[in-house]
């Protein structure tokens, strides 16, 4: 492939303004917003003479060193392999929210993130239709299958990176919202039983452990909730909203069933037996009622701003909240729930 040698351009008046990255992407469309990203990094860009983060500023008649890049137009579309039409519309369908850096989804309930055994329809199966000109869309953490709601995508390498770490270093936060079977004797509190992965019958669980009782449980893990009811309809079903502090699978669908509050259409922690008679009837769905409400995650560009996401709910979801008679401008407030633990 032929390449240019090193080049150093000027920025005209009329370019000012514009951030580095996508200054270089107008000027070069044969180069990926990935491709950029690294050149930025490794410092092959220079503008006037110094290094520069992709969301740099430039200014009028700034001098910007660019390195050998290939010759020729944008390159295509890359395809969708094994993508049918229908998953295409689906999964464009699903974005609520995107820029050159991340993509942010509102995953219905019923389809995993990724697959597994018989699972052949899922979440990163679909992201080539998200790809545009640029990478394929990178997942940076998950939900359950039938868990709905936010998932946060990143656009290239440096993204997931950082969104990656802001998921790990707890900088992101998230709020969950749940429709559980009971209320809880204590209104607002922390759930912090570890857990334990046992398989089973209907796949691997989750078992609650006594944090005294961890010595005796070498696989279990540290796992923390913080939780408070919104809304109740009488004491037959509550408005939970949730804040993971830890992210282990299936924690809160665990930590509920542990505190007696099971979430509603959760038949693998659902109540069972002579509990069963607890389970809320009548026209409310037995579908799973939890939703990945809410995520504020500082921006993956490295200016220090936070993205604030909101996803609305499922329509089995909104319905039961009618039914119940719940107020949806209740939940989104975060000082309904404890204070963070330092």
């Amino acid at each position: 492939m032929a390449m240019s040698g090193v080049q150093h351009l000027e920025v005209e008046p009329g370019e000012a303004g514009q951030r580095i990255d996508r200054w270089l992407r107008a000027k070069f469309p044969q180069l990926t917003q990935g491709r950029i990203e690294k050149m930025l990094r490794k410092g092959e860009v220079r503008l006037d003479g110094g290094r520069a983060k992709s969301n740099a500023r430039i200014e009028a008649h700034m001098m910007v060193r660019v390195p050998p890049v290939p010759d020729g137009d944008a390159p295509p579309p890359k395809p969708m392999r094994n993508i049918s039409d229908a998953d295409v519309k689906l999964i464009r369908s699903m974005v609520i929210y995107e820029d050159d850096h991340m993509i942010a989804l509102n995953k219905p309930p019923g389809i995993p993130v990724q697959g597994g055994t018989g699972q052949s329809r899922h979440i990163d199966g679909m992201l080539g239709a998200l790809a545009g000109e640029g990478d394929r869309p990178k997942l940076v953490h998950r939900i359950d299958k039938d868990t709905s709601g936010l998932l946060v995508l990143a656009r290239h390498g440096a993204a997931a990176r950082a969104l990656t770490g802001a998921f790990r270093s707890k900088a992101a936060r998230k709020l969950y919202w749940a429709a559980c079977v009971g209320v809880p004797k204590v209104r607002k509190g922390t759930v912090a039983y570890a857990l334990e992965k046992l398989p089973g019958p209907m796949g691997e669980k989750m078992i609650c452990i006594e944090p005294r009782e961890m010595a005796q449980h070498p696989n279990a893990k540290r796992s923390i909730t913080d939780y408070a009811v919104v809304e109740t309809a009488a004491k037959r079903a509550s408005w939970m909203a949730l804040r993971p502090v830890t992210g282990r699978t299936h924690q809160l669908r665990a930590h509920l069933s542990a505190i007696n509050c099971p979430i509603i259409g959760d038949g693998k922690y659902g109540p069972s037996g002579e509990d069963a008679e607890r389970r809320v009837t009548g026209s409310i769905s037995n579908k799973l009622h939890l939703h990945a409400r809410h995520i504020a995650i500082p921006h993956p560009d490295g200016s220090g701003r936070t993205v604030e996401l909101i996803a609305e709910m499922p329509e089995h979801m909104r319905h039961s909240w009618e039914t119940f008679g719940w107020d949806l401008s209740l939940g989104d407030d975060e000082d309904l729930l404890p204070e963070p633990k330092a």
